[in-house]
């Protein structure tokens, strides 16, 4: 048994002039919960298209669960849990027809883990699935998977579209269920408040390559807010060590940087600085700073 879940090799796909997955060298562990976060175009749903064989690769390889992803077997998959973001059962089916329905499919069917899962919601055997609310529907989707008894669980924008109860119930679920600490997790979201709460290993995207892997505290770590009180415009944004942010806020400076100890501190005294303050901020910020760097700005008229 292999110990990666997922592993790639300069994996490719291009899309006429796009380049969607940029020769991506990626492998993933056995075991926890495993973050890929990135912007729209990183790359994330091309990459789970290839591992799940719906999508040939230009070049490259994917592996999942030690298999090619392009000699996926029936049973191999029934081994890989999937919830996407559209929660698509047929609606005009009953709660308790579509869990016979998967039941069968499956030979490792745990109906405990269903009903601890399912428990978190007011869903009735009786209801059809076009009676539930989406996060009824999530909830669900979440049951099922996780009554296969996957090996692999992966949850593709699970939450998105969902109301605060409703994500709050869907993640709980998932943090709490036995089932679930029984499997590696791959957990895609923009939203990192999720996350920062279910994750422990984040993988950043970025252009189809792969930008960063470690547990979000210590991506966090790597990334600080300083606020300086300078005088002028302070020193060109091409001089800044590690800068990933600038902002001139009520006549402060706000530098995100990364990579940056206190020596940042002695480079902003040597262009005059007055007074600042140096601080922690939240895995959103980090991210999204660390992403913002590199986004293509409008050509100037």
């Amino acid at each position: 048994m292999s110990e990666y879940v997922i592993e790639t090799e300069a994996l490719c796909k291009r899309y006429d002039r796009k380049l969607a997955l940029d020769h991506l060298d990626l492998r993933v562990p056995r075991g926890n919960v495993h973050a890929i976060v990135g912007a729209n175009g990183a790359g994330k749903s091309t990459l789970f298209r290839i591992l799940l064989g719906f999508l040939a690769p230009s070049s490259g390889h994917a592996r999942i669960l030690g298999c090619r992803s392009d000699a996926l077997t029936p049973a191999l998959r029934g081994r890989i849990g999937f919830v996407n973001e559209e929660h698509s059962l047929p609606r005009w089916m009953r709660v308790d027809a579509v869990t016979r329905m998967q039941r069968k499919q499956y030979a490792h069917w745990n109906q405990a883990a269903f009903e601890e899962v399912i428990g978190h919601y007011h869903v009735l055997p009786e209801q059809k699935v076009g009676q539930l609310s989406r996060g009824e529907r999530a909830g669900l989707n979440l049951a099922l998977a996780l009554a296969q008894s996957p090996e692999l669980l992966v949850l593709d924008e699970p939450t998105l579209g969902l109301d605060v109860v409703a994500k709050r119930a869907f993640l709980e679920a998932l943090l709490y269920s036995s089932a679930a600490e029984a499997c590696t997790a791959i957990y895609c979201s923009h939203q990192m408040e999720e996350v920062e709460r279910v994750a422990d290993n984040l993988i950043v995207m970025e252009h189809g390559r792969l930008m960063h892997m470690s547990a979000p505290e210590d991506f966090c770590a790597r990334v600080r807010l300083w606020i300086a009180d300078m005088p002028f415009k302070g020193p060109p944004p091409s001089e800044v060590p590690g800068l990933l942010e600038h902002k001139r806020i009520e006549g402060l400076h706000h530098y995100l940087v990364l990579d940056q100890d206190d020596d940042f501190g002695s480079f902003l005294e040597s262009h005059g600085v007055r007074s600042m303050q140096s601080m922690p901020v939240s895995l959103d910020r980090a991210v999204n700073g660390f992403l913002g760097k590199n986004h293509a700005s409008p050509a100037a008229a």
